[in-house]
């Protein structure tokens, strides 16, 4: 069984302003404060972002292949549609940023946690994901397909019609979350789900195994008892 801990905190220090930035091909981005920065629609191949903090900014559209944060910090920030390939994530803290249909496909997240984001639609596909801990999220429709969730916790979580299908979920946490219509159910096999969340769970159990739920069940008409014959 996974042990859960708390996400570690990221590791900052004494950061310098930073007004504009360029997304450049394996640019290096060090103690740096980005407030306001805006890098939509960039593109940029294994850029490092290393104790760097990013408030009210921008990476909604942008592509990066294999971008690497370490012990960053993102608040009120837009991320919207963001294509995060490879990326790697590492005592990492996401607060109100909106991530609505971002893309963070086969990466590997170890100590972040996301905290009141919006990240309905976000493709989190075969990422590996390691004291990583969802809190108030929006992740409706959101999409976790073949991701090892061993060591994931979602706490007050709206996962309505999220896919999990072939997900590795032996030993998440999921605690007070809507669960209504998630795909792959079978995949929570192993979770710890609390147990005012297990109502809508079990509709969706009954429709994967082909079960109908009735409001009521008819009731059976009278026995008729069968008469001996007569000699």
């Amino acid at each position: 069984m996974s042990v859960h801990r708390a996400p570690a905190d990221p590791r900052l220090t004494t950061l310098a302003p930073q007004q504009e930035a360029d997304l450049d091909h394996e640019a290096l981005f060090r103690r740096v404060l980005l407030a306001g920065v805006d890098l939509a629609g960039h593109e940029a191949d294994l850029v490092e972002f290393e104790q760097c903090r990013f408030e009210r900014g921008s990476l909604a559209a942008a592509v990066l292949d294999q971008p690497r944060f370490t012990d960053c910090v993102v608040e009120h920030s837009d991320w919207a549609n963001a294509k995060l390939t490879k990326p790697a994530l590492l005592r990492t803290r996401l607060t109100s940023v909106r991530m609505t249909g971002a893309q963070c496909s086969a990466g590997t997240l170890r100590d972040v946690s996301f905290d009141a984001c919006r990240a309905d639609l976000a493709a989190f596909r075969f990422a590996t994901f390691a004291h990583v801990r969802f809190t108030g999220c929006n992740l409706t429709g959101a999409d976790f397909t073949g991701a090892d969730l061993r060591r994931a916790e979602f706490v007050s979580c709206d996962l309505t019609g999220a896919q999990f299908s072939n997900a590795n979920c032996a030993g998440a946490l999921l605690t007070d979350c809507d669960l209504s219509g998630i795909g792959g159910v079978t995949s929570l096999a192993g979770a710890t789900v609390a147990a005012g969340d297990l109502v809508a769970l079990a509709h969706t159990f009954a429709r994967a195994l082909g079960i109908t739920v009735a409001s009521e069940v008819p009731a059976a008409g009278p026995r008729t008892r069968a008469r001996p014959a007569s000699g």
